[in-house]
Order: structure tokens, then C-alpha cells, then sequence
């Protein structure tokens, strides 16, 4: 940018500028930060904060807006929230020593997925930064969390599962190149950018994700020959994802990242699959009509006690478990706690003394830690021995850590020797060191402390020397020290008094003396300041030598918390401990669903039994009225399996859970009406999603499908997806299917694996009341109208929908009008049948009859049937 006579402020401005064009430029000019051009009208607009411009007499003002250095936190986060990036340009050097035009630099680039300090971070979820690439048929991913110094990396060969897992990270920022970007789109059409909307998306060159210059970059961040002692050394795409980030990393904060000692790989195939719209519609994390954790799994299951803890337990919600013996070993630890839960409560207790020791780890690697950071610090490691005595009396493989925690306990005593409980915020204005610490700086505060004591004893001197009781000897930050004489005594006044402010009552003055003792005292409290930062740096250094340790006591203290909030709940729930079969199996007596239990009120939690196996209970066909629970049990059983894998116990009287290698969910569907998707076709592609990824171990919930279209349609649709999940390769998927379509059960006959259960019901004078219990066997009636009549649909509708019901009934498919008088008055209507007129039914039934294996017995039985089907159709 060329800007006509410009200052050389401004000219420092736009060179630095060029290193940070797409972030917002804070330009420090003492005690604020300035922005100008189009970063102040973009900053001032999201802030709120006035635009006003620099020259303002000039034909072309330059806008500039600005905020204080001290309350810059605050604004950083919401441009932050905003998707945009924030570039820091500090003094280099103190004013008040600098010639001519003071120094800066531009010393980080604060972006979504680059964040160290708490004030903009959720304290109970990883803020990750994800890098994408792939190269033939394999797809790269790295991410990696600045915070706390995750950093892993995946491969796969499945475009689906590519997409699943960066929603399933949900990062914070993604950098990607523009050919990737275009390739996706060329496999998958608008997908890739539909799940990049709304998050911070940064183009890299290709040359960053090149997978060789990768592996360099890796190599030299870790200090070793090869990446097989972190078992990615195969992962060639995920390699140079890994790499990029590095890459980016060093162009935005400016220092190496020492505090990431290693890169973690793990295989989808190693985790439950939860994909993104299982995750929102069985709302683990958030509430789907208030966006909100309230009535939500995570809300019932996170009584961590710390961030740390709080972060992994949505990682194990996020990635339940597939290994039958590390579920084993989490399902024991939380046994042996329950079964001790006055050692279970103690824990808690302590653990909510520790603070973040991941973050704080990370801070200060990262040269951001304060003086009460190392505080919190000092507090937490202080906590390790009690937790330590308390996990003695527990013998589970997970509550045990092999580690010698001296060398933190050293550090403790370091902190505790040298910083003050109540050191400021300010790293350069003293205050931090406690006393007798270093004997310099006891020193220097001595002689700020006892200058107190010379002024006052100054002021008694010069009063007696001058006669002058009204005399004063003071300081403030502005003028320094100086005597201050009332104007009405200016005759007394000594001559060897220097002038040095004239006020309205009043004269201020200054002698050699106390100009000596002024540069004395300024100069003591300047060196104190620089001494206190520098005996702060020391112990912050050796504070950033035990990072490893200091990671790695969170990392268990996390899990600790983890595992007795998983305690404490299921203890405080009456959750049992359930077992993990291999043989297919879903076996759930009085089952509980862990949200609707805790949200209801006014009426008891009806527990309900689901049994289903790969032999003869494989799909459940429920059927029953709308509010009748249906949904309710279904989203139960898939919450019961994750939280099984994850490793809690579960909310049932018993329960012996298949290991599930994915949960598929169909419920329901919103309009995407930004690109032009309605809720039909959001159904299909999520159906679609379903018959093309399932397993024999999977678990599907297929909650209404088919209802977005025509009623013949629709039900087409259901029966085919229903006979195709009973049929897969030849052994099906364990399915719980809802649907009001009746015609459903019929497949009964023919599908041996599939069954019919409803959700009771019960009738009276005309009015339904709802069981909430599941029972076998199908129905024929939804009670629409009687629902709808619930809902404070007026009376006429109401009396008007039966009476249509009826004359669909009794096969007038082709009536324009029905007479609004002369209601029917005789049977009540039942339920619409939906492939034929009701007489064309009990025919369509004969034929579809094998009289050929037909026993004796079950010919009477069928005429009996279509008797009975008569009579109710009157004819």
C-alpha cells in the first residue's frame, strides 16, 4: 500500500503489515494498541468501538481505531469468535529511552486454532487445529491443540471416513491447500465445503504438506532418526498434514513449540464410530433445539473436577472403545471406586485443588505463564501426595502411576520459596519475588521501603528549618518528589528551593537533596523490577525443564477425574456395571434413558426391556402412537452402547452389550435450505449413509423414514430399507426401526430375524393414556387424532378429521366434499390403510397366501382373521 506523504509511524505500520496481511494488525503505541486502514473499519464495526481517523485535515484521513493494551483479552476474543486472526505488534523497546521512532516487531499471530491463554479458550474442550491432505487414494489428517501439546496423526482410504473424522475432531481452524479443496469437491460435490462452513478455514502452499519435508520437520522436532518409535512412520499423508502444521505453527508464533515431545497415531478402526449426526441426534454434546450441553449426555456424565479431566471425558464419549480389554479395565476401575466411594469422594475432593496442569504446562514452554500461573502450579503438584495416599487404597490398573513425582515436588518448593501468592499480572513492575529469596533484591525493596521513612523524616527537618508547619514533602508518578508550600507562605520560602510547579493555593519545590534521593529511589525501583523479572525467569525456566513430567501428572490426575465422575455418577444414578459380549447380543432389562430420567417431571420413568440378537431378534419394528416413547427407547439403547464402550456403567437393572463397531442414527431432519437440501433429501442421504457404511456389528436406530413424501412413496421407501438392513451380506444389522407405517409388520412373516414390538398404550372414552412400555407384538393404530386433540387442536378439526377418516375407510377415495352435516355416529373411525381400499385388503391378503404350507390349524386361524377384518369394515 502506498500512502502519500505518510509518517514514519505509519510507514513502520504498513512494512510490518505486510508480514500479517489477513489478520488484524494491533499496532502497540504505548498504552494502546492501534489499528489503521481496513483493519480499523473491520475491527471497529465487529468491536463497537469508534472509528475515527489519524490527519484528519488531510484529503484522504487515515481511519485508525484503538483499544487499551490492558484490556486487550477481551476484544482479541471476540474477533477471535469472528473467525478472523489477530497479529501482535509490540514495543521493542521503553520509550522513554528510544530515539526517534521506537522499535516493534510483530511477536505472534493469535488465530482460532492458535490460542494459549485461558481468557479465550473453553476450559473443558480441546481447541484443535487440523490439517488435511491426501495424495492417490489416501487421506491425511494432523491435529493438533497448543494448549495442552496434542498432536496426532491418522491415514485411511475412505473419503466417508475422512469427512466423519474431521467433524468428529471439530477443529477450531483447518488449513488446507486450494487443490485439495477442489479435489474433494470433484469425489464429493458441496460436502467438503458444507462441513467447512463456519469454521476458520487457512489456505497453505502445496509445498507444506509435501510428505518428505514432513518427516524432516517432524524428525527435528522431536530429536530423533525416525518416527517409528511413535508408530506413524508408515502414515506418509498424514505425515506432511503433520508437517503443515509445523510449518504454520513457526510462521505464527514465532518460537518452536518444545513442549510437543510427540505425535500420537491412532486408526478409526480402533474407536466406535460415532459420526457427526449420530453424535447431534442422540445430543451427546449439544441440545438440539437450544444448542446448549443442558439435556445433554455430557451434561449428565461431566462431573469432573478439573478442565483436564472434563476435556478427556469428551474424548472417550467422542471415542468409545473397541478393545474388549481396555473397556475391561475401565469398567474395573470404576467398580473397585464404587465399591470404596468414601476413598472415591476423597479423591474428588482433592482433585478440585488442581488446576490445569496441561495448560499450565504449556504456558510456560510457551514463554506465556505468570506469576500466578506458577502459583497454580505449585498449588496443584501440592495436591499429588494426598491423591497419592488416597489411590493407595485402590489396586485397579488405571489408578496406578509408576512415575516418581520428586523433582515436581522440587519445583514446588522453588515456586513456593520465590513467588508471591499475590504477585500481580504485570511481569515488569515488581511485586512477584518473595522476600529473602535474593538478598539484591532485598536490598533494593529496602531502600524503596525506607525511602518512606526519609520523607517523613525530611518533612520534619524542613519544618523546623523553614518555620513552615503547613510544609510537605510528597510524590506522584507525574512530577516525581517535591515540596509543596502554601502560597500564603511563598515569603518563607529558602533560596535554595527550586521551582518546580506553580498551582493555584499552592508552590512545589525540589532541593539537591531530595533530587538525589528522587534518582536514588527511581533507580532502585527499576533495577527491582528488572531483578524480579529475571529471578521470575528462573524459576519459570525451571519450571519449562519439567514440562514432560508436568504433562504427563495431568494426563493421570485427568484420568483419575475422569474415572471417579464416571463413579460418582453411576453410584449417584443406580447405573450397573454392564458386560461386553461378542456374540452380537444388545441385552437390556429395564433399561433407562440417562437424560429423559433426570429431565421429566411429574411422572415416574418407565424402564423398558430390549433384547436383540444376530439370530432371531435382529430388527425390532416398533410401532405405537406419537408420544408414546418411541423414540425415547430407541435413543436409549444406542446411549447405553456408547457409554458401555466408553467405559461407564449404565442406567438399566442389567445389561450385556454386543461390542458395536458403529452407531448409525436416522431421526429426524431439518431443512438445508442454504444449499438448496430439503428435509426429504437430507433423509435419503443420511439412509444412504447408513445401507452403504453398516456392519453386522453395527446398531442402527431408524427413527421415521420416508414421511417426507407421499404416503405410498414413503412406505415403499421404509419397507425396501427395512427388508435390505434384514438381508446385508447375508446377516443383517441390528436395527431398531420406529415407524407409524403399519404395513411394516407384515414383514414379520416373511423376515425371520425381524419383530414387532409397540409401545403400549391404553384407551378410555376416547381419550388415550400413555404405558411407556415396550411390548411385543405390532399395531394397527397410531391414535393421530387423539394426539392431535393433546396438542389443543380445536374441536371442530378434530370432529372433522374423523369423519374424513371414516369415509376413507369405508373406500370413498375419490370424494371432493363431505357433508358437514350429519355427522357419522355409528363406529368410531380406526386407522387409514395405506396400500388399498379396506375391502381390497382382506382379497390382497388371500392372494398373498401360501395355501400350499399352510397346516390346517393356521387355515382356521387366517379365516378367523379375515372374519374378524370383515366385521370391522361392515361388510
Amino acid at each position: 500500500m502506498i500512502v502519500p506523504k505518510a509518517t514514519p509511524v505509519i510507514r513502520q505500520y504498513l512494512s510490518i503489515k505486510e508480514n500479517c496481511p489477513d489478520a488484524i494488525l494491533f499496532f502497540r503505541m504505548g498504552d494502546f494498541y492501534e489499528m489503521f486502514f481496513e483493519d480499523a473499519k473491520t475491527a471497529s464495526r465487529i468491536l463497537e468501538i469508534t472509528l475515527t481517523s489519524r490527519n484528519k485535515k488531510d484529503v484522504d484521513p487515515i481511519p485508525m481505531c484503538g483499544i487499551p493494551a490492558k484490556a486487550a483479552a477481551g476484544y482479541i476474543s471476540r474477533l477471535l469468535d469472528s473467525g478472523l486472526k489477530v497479529a501482535i505488534c509490540d514495543q521493542m523497546e521503553d520509550p522513554a529511552h528510544s530515539k526517534g521512532l521506537v522499535k516493534r516487531d510483530l511477536v505472534r499471530i493469535i488465530t482460532p486454532g492458535m490460542i494459549l491463554d485461558n481468557e479465550y479458550l473453553d476450559e473443558k474442550t480441546n481447541n484443535y487445529l487440523l490439517a488435511a491432505s491426501a495424495a492417490g487414494e489416501r487421506y491425511g489428517i494432523s491435529c493438533l491443540d497448543i494448549s495442552t501439546g496434542s498432536f496426532r496423526v491418522m491415514e485411511t482410504d475412505e473419503g466417508d471416513i475422512f469427512r466423519d473424522e474431521i467433524q468428529r475432531i471439530s477443529p477450531r481452524e483447518i488449513l488446507l491447500t486450494q487443490g485439495f479443496l477442489d479435489r474433494m469437491e470433484a469425489l464429493s460435490g458441496n460436502r467438503m465445503r458444507e462441513l467447512l462452513s463456519g469454521r476458520s478455514v487457512t489456505y497453505l502452499e502445496e509445498r507444506a504438506f509435501e510428505p518428505d519435508t514432513g518427516r524432516e520437520r517432524l524428525l527435528e522436532q522431536f530429536k530423533t532418526r525416525t518416527l517409528e518409535g511413535f508408530g506413524c512412520d508408515q502414515m506418509t499423508v498424514g505425515i506432511g498434514a503433520a508437517g503443515a502444521i509445523l510449518v504454520y505453527v513457526q510462521e505464527t508464533q514465532k518460537q518452536a513449540l518444545t513442549h510437543v515431545a510427540r505425535i500420537e497415531p491412532y486408526h478409526f478402526y480402533d474407536y466406535l464410530m460415532v459420526d457427526d449426526m449420530t453424535c447431534r441426534n442422540l445430543e451427546l454434546m449439544k441440545n438440539l433445539r437450544t444448542g446448549t450441553r443442558e439435556g445433554t449426555l455430557l451434561a449428565i456424565l461431566d462431573k469432573t473436577m478439573t478442565p483436564m479431566g472434563g476435556r478427556m471425558l469428551k474424548e472417550w464419549m467422542r471415542y468409545p472403545l473397541l478393545s474388549i480389554q481396555d473397556i475391561v479395565k475401565r469398567h474395573d476401575a470404576v467398580s473397585e471406586a464404587k465399591s470404596l466411594i468414601s476413598i472415591c469422594r476423597e479423591l474428588r475432593l482433592e482433585l478440585g485443588r488442581v488446576s490445569d496442569l496441561e495448560r499450565l504446562g504449556s504456558k510456560v514452554v510457551m514463554g506465556h505463564a505468570t506469576a500466578r500461573d506458577l502459583v497454580a502450579l505449585k498449588q496443584s503438584i501440592r495436591s499429588f501426595p494426598a491423591i497419592s495416599a488416597h489411590l493407595a487404597g485402590l489396586t485397579s490398573t488405571l489408578f496406578q502411576w509408576d512415575e516418581t513425582p520428586d523433582p515436581l515436588f522440587e519445583l514446588a518448593d522453588l515456586i513456593e520459596r520465590g513467588i508471591r501468592e499475590d504477585a500481580p499480572l504485570s511481569l515488569h513492575e515488581g511485586g512477584l519475588i518473595k522476600p529473602g529469596f535474593n538478598r539484591d533484591l532485598d536490598e533494593l525493596i529496602r531502600l524503596s521501603r525506607d525511602g518512606r521513612s526519609f520523607l517523613a523524616g525530611l518533612e520534619i527537618q524542613e519544618r523546623e528549618a523553614t518555620g513552615i508547619q503547613s510544609l510537605k514533602v510528597r510524590y506522584n508518578r507525574v512530577f516525581g518528589y517535591y515540596i509543596e508550600i502554601p502560597k500564603a507562605r511563598s515569603e518563607s520560602i529558602p533560596g535554595h528551593y527550586i521551582r518546580k510547579q506553580t498551582l493555584v493555593n499552592a508552590e512545589r519545590f525540589i532541593t539537591e537533596e531530595l533530587k538525589a534521593f528522587e534518582h536514588k529511589v527511581l533507580s532502585a525501583q527499576e533495577q527491582r523490577a528488572a531483578l524480579e523479572f529475571e529471578l521470575f525467569e528462573t524459576i519459570r525456566k525451571a519450571a519449562m525443564e519439567e514440562n514432560s513430567r508436568i504433562q504427563r501428572m495431568g494426563a493421570f490426575l485427568a484420568r483419575i477425574d475422569v474415572l471417579t465422575a464416571l463413579t460418582h455418577v453411576a453410584d449417584s444414578n443406580r447405573y450397573v456395571r454392564p458386560e461386553i459380549n461378542t456374540e452380537g447380543k444388545i441385552d437390556i432389562e429395564d433399561g433407562r434413558h440417562p437424560v429423559v430420567e433426570k429431565m421429566i417431571a411429574g411422572e415416574r420413568f418407565i424402564p423398558n426391556t430390549v433384547r436383540m440378537d444376530p439370530m432371531e431378534n435382529q430388527i425390532l419394528v416398533v410401532t405405537g402412537p406419537n408420544m408414546a416413547g418411541k423414540s425415547t427407547i430407541l435413543r436409549q439403547v444406542a446411549l447405553l452402547v456408547l457409554m458401555s464402550q466408553m467405559g461407564s456403567f449404565v442406567p438399566a437393572l442389567r445389561a450385556s452389550i454386543s461390542l458395536t463397531d458403529r452407531i448409525f442414527t436416522r431421526v429426524g431432519a431439518l431443512d438445508n435450505l442454504s444449499q438448496g437440501q430439503s428435509t426429504f433429501l437430507v433423509e435419503m442421504e443420511e439412509t444412504a449413509n447408513i445401507l452403504n457404511n453398516a456392519t453386522e456389528q453395527s446398531l442402527v436406530i431408524m427413527d421415521e423414514i420416508g414421511r417426507g413424501t407421499s404416503t405410498f412413496d414413503g412406505l415403499s421407501i421404509a419397507w425396501a430399507v427395512a427388508e435390505y438392513l434384514h438381508d446385508l451380506n447375508g446377516k443383517g444389522v441390528k436395527t431398531l426401526f420406529a415407524t407409524h407405517y403399519h404395513e411394516l409388520t407384515e414383514l414379520a412373516k416373511t423376515k425371520l430375524r425381524l419383530k414387532n414390538y409397540n409401545v403400549a398404550v391404553k384407551e378410555w372414552n376416547d381419550e388415550i393414556i400413555f404405558l411407556r412400555k415396550l411390548v411385543e407384538g405390532g399395531t394397527n393404530r397410531s391414535y393421530g387424532i387423539q394426539v392431535a386433540r393433546l396438542a389443543g387442536v380445536p374441536d371442530p378439526v378434530i370432529r372433522r378429521a374423523k369423519t374424513i377418516l371414516a369415509k376413507i375407510e369405508n373406500g370413498e377415495f375419490g370424494m371432493i366434499e363431505v357433508s358437514r352435516a350429519g355427522r357419522p355416529a355409528g363406529k368410531e373411525p380406526a386407522q387409514l390403510h395405506l396400500f388399498k381400499a379396506p375391502a381390497h385388503a382382506v382379497l390382497e391378503r388371500i392372494r398373498r397366501t401360501d395355501l400350499m404350507k399352510m397346516t390346517p390349524i393356521d387355515a382356521m386361524n387366517l379365516l378367523h382373521d379375515l372374519k374378524q377384518t370383515a366385521e370391522q369394515m361392515g361388510e
